[in-house]
């Protein structure tokens, strides 16, 4: 129950900076994407189950607050969530590089998916402006705050575990 309150306050505060902080200090209109990062933190941390929820409930925000068809990131950031997951047995604390590259490809295949499916249908085909001008720097920004979220999503999950490791050995 305290991981689930937890995991939600997390989502919470994430949504509300990505909407209201980092939008104020957005370059060229252009933030960082958070739910992400929290998204694909919890996958390779806690697994594909997790991810996927985890997912699920961010996409599910942004369907709300964002407007458009609802369903549509919830189903995106349920994928990449699982798909991270996957990733779980490569997981080490300390090393950061893994995290970094598999947040930034599901950045990169969020906003691709994001391409195909709400502007290449709509007959909108100038991809180098939007991959140029969109998606690369949302990536760079995101990898950026990245450095810093990672390390905070990384010791409150891990606070969470030693806490379940010892609500667990007192019923053994």
């Amino acid at each position: 129950m305290r991981r689930k309150i937890t995991v939600f306050i997390i989502i919470a505060v994430c949504y509300l900076l990505q909407t209201t902080l980092f939008d104020t200090f957005s370059f060229a209109s252009i933030s960082p994407n958070l739910l992400i990062i929290v998204t694909s933190s919890f996958g390779f941390m806690r697994g594909r189950k997790e991810g996927l929820f985890i997912g699920f409930f961010c996409g599910l925000i942004l369907d709300i607050f964002g407007g458009g068809v609802l369903g549509f990131y919830s189903l995106l950031y349920m994928y990449i969530g699982y798909i991270n997951g996957m990733f779980r047995k490569l997981f080490y604390p300390e090393d950061i590089k893994l995290p970094l590259v598999l947040i930034a490809g599901s950045d990169l295949s969020c906003n691709l998916l994001i391409y195909f499916i709400m502007f290449l249908f709509r007959n909108r085909y100038d991809f180098n402006y939007y991959f140029l001008q969109l998606m690369i720097p949302e990536l760079v920004y995101t990898m950026v705050i990245t450095i810093f979220l990672y390390f905070v999503i990384l010791k409150i999950n891990q606070k969470l575990e030693a806490i379940e490791k010892r609500s667990a050995s007192k019923f053994v």
